[in-house]
């Protein structure tokens, strides 16, 4: 399945400028399972999707969406990583923006690594409840709850809607770097500091459950108070607009197939920002 359901002149690898890379694994998830069904609940949802995004007046799909065959290696999460950075690799030396759809938030460290390799000053922004800052969780260091510590060795981070961690995590915790959600309501500058701390080059990596449940109730690890959904995008537009994005996952979708609405929420954002991305400048 296509994302967006994109006919073929669209779609195609050779004439597409986006890749997205579906890697639907779950191993290292610690408590809802079904992160590994994400993918194609997003693939599915974005079907039915309309293609012409009102705010920028594109129809960004032209540029070529090519969704890619998913990464389906899950014998050690070590392996898991190895083979998503390789895939990432491979379609950013043929130039491509690629958009990583998880699976659990394991799968952002390949993408990461691939990314970190070819882009000097990258700054990895992380939209999310969790620190995601142990440095090792139930016998694995790749870990869905260790995946910032490992991007941490590779580049800086900031941190955006950080609302639950451990107190192991404080040790690791670059407090500057960090947008606390309990701060979010009451301190209109968060945007202006957030933006000011990311360097030229920038990479997203969102976590669903950074969106408050009663909008995105179908994540792994659900916690209160989290963002809304254009509380997000007007962010990241602005990161766009003032940064040059290089790529970004979305990860962290447990679909539930009584309540579509959080699959669609999932395939909208990843359109809506590409439309950001890819419109001309006003």
């Amino acid at each position: 399945m296509n994302f967006g359901g994109i006919e073929e002149i669209y779609s195609s690898l050779k004439k597409s400028s986006i890749v997205l890379l579906p890697v639907p694994y779950d191993a290292t998830s610690t408590w809802i399972k079904g992160a590994d069904k994400g993918p194609e609940a997003i693939l599915e949802a974005s079907a039915n999707m309309e293609l012409y995004d009102i705010e920028t007046r594109t129809e960004i799909y032209k540029k070529g969406i090519h969704t890619a065959s998913p990464v389906l290696e899950s014998k050690t999460p070590e392996k898991m990583t190895d083979a998503v950075r390789e895939k990432v690799n491979t379609y950013l030396e043929m130039n491509k923006f690629v958009v990583t759809a998880g699976g659990n938030h394991s799968v952002s460290i390949g993408a990461v690594m691939a990314h970190a390799k070819k882009f000097k000053n990258l700054t990895v922004l992380q939209l999310d409840a969790h620190s995601d800052l142990r440095h090792e969780y139930e016998g694995s260091m790749y870990n869905h709850a260790c995946v910032m510590a490992r991007i941490k060795e590779l580049v800086p981070v900031v941190q955006v809607g950080i609302r639950s961690m451990s107190s192991e995590e404080i040790y690791y915790l670059d407090e500057s770097q960090v947008i606390f959600a309990h701060d979010m309501p009451y301190k209109d500058s968060w945007e202006k500091k957030a933006l000011k701390l990311l360097t030229e080059n920038v990479y997203i990596t969102i976590d669903l459950d950074v969106f408050d449940p009663s909008i995105m109730p179908s994540t792994g690890t659900p916690e209160p108070g989290g963002m809304q959904y254009y509380d997000v995008i007007h962010f990241l537009k602005k990161v766009i607009q003032h940064h040059n994005v290089v790529g970004f996952d979305v990860v962290e979708l447990c679909p539930n197939p009584e309540n579509k609405a959080p699959d669609f929420l999932a395939a909208k954002l990843i359109y809506q920002l590409l439309s950001y991305r890819f419109s001309e400048p006003e």
